[in-house]
């Protein structure tokens, strides 16, 4: 079938993380309707929602002892069309940005290490703040932790790029992240505490990542790393080794055509402080390329 030719491509490409961090979202909630339809039908009550459970965050410590897998597959669960809608619309806008100017590795860093962040200040807090650890057992499911990571790190990096919003026009990221989180505080007493605190655990995450990234620190390594040991382990292909001779030291900087070039770390440094002055769309074609050519090292 044509469809599955699509997805099999979508997943074979290297250069396609975004689309492919949609795909999952929308195939396990395909998955999951299909699961609800046919055991509705078959008059097999109960068997959807314990599929859902068995993948859902539990903030009961037993139980997660129990499923531990779940501190990263409910980053991938959502119930509702609304709830679906609404992430993977967020993913998509930030995400591309994010893409555009740290390349795909460190999106998906984001978006796992987000959902691990979300996951860990829910857990702590189900279990050492009073007002949750003496409620009700709790469970979280959605991409939403994971996707405010993105939401943030994106404000971070681009604070004064502009989304046009519907009825409202154009407004700077930097509040649109600001306004998310403060929806997400003002709901931390609410029926969705869970949820509330899983996306500020991941704000906090965006935030940070961001600026220790800024400053020459990638939290994402372990991430990329282990996605290249899988990528190789299911390749088949044999990893490459690459050895050189020791050479004499170069000066700092080259010529060029009579003129003198910066070291490469010096230039990125220069696009990221532009940036941080002007917004990304001050940023000339040529400025665009290197920092997505040094996103990709």
């Amino acid at each position: 079938m044509s469809i599955v030719n699509d997805i099999r491509t979508a997943f074979s490409r290297r250069d396609n993380a975004l689309n492919q961090l949609l795909l999952i979202n929308i195939l396990v909630f395909v998955v999951l309707i299909l699961i609800k339809a046919v055991t509705f039908l078959a008059g097999g009550s109960g068997i959807y929602e314990s599929i859902v459970r068995l993948f859902s965050l539990p903030a009961d410590l037993g139980a997660l002892a129990r499923r531990p897998w779940s501190v990263l597959t409910y980053a991938f669960l959502h119930q509702g069309f609304l709830h679906i809608i609404f992430n993977l619309l967020n993913l998509y806008w930030f995400g591309s940005l994010v893409r555009e100017y740290l390349g795909d590795r460190k999106l998906v860093s984001l978006y796992i290490l987000g959902a691990l962040a979300g996951a860990a200040l829910f857990l702590l807090a189900y279990n050492l703040v009073p007002a949750y650890r003496n409620g009700p057992l709790a469970e979280v499911l959605g991409a939403s932790g994971a996707v405010t990571a993105i939401i943030v790190a994106a404000a971070t990096l681009l604070p004064d790029y502009t989304f046009n919003l519907i009825l409202i026009g154009p407004v700077k990221i930097k509040y649109i992240a600001i306004v998310i989180v403060i929806i997400s505080l003002a709901g931390i007493d609410g029926g969705n505490a869970g949820g509330e605190i899983a996306h500020i655990g991941g704000a906090i995450f965006g935030f940070s990542f961001i600026k220790l990234l800024q400053r020459g620190t990638d939290l994402g390594r372990p991430v990329q790393a282990t996605g290249d040991w899988f990528g190789g382990l299911f390749s088949g292909r044999p990893r490459l080794r690459v050895t050189h001779r020791s050479r004499p030291t170069e000066p700092a900087t080259t010529a060029r055509k009579g003129g003198v070039v910066k070291p490469e770390q010096d230039e990125i440094d220069v696009i990221l402080d532009k940036i941080s002055r002007s917004g990304y769309e001050s940023l000339s074609k040529d400025e665009k390329q290197k920092l997505f050519r040094a996103s990709q090292k």
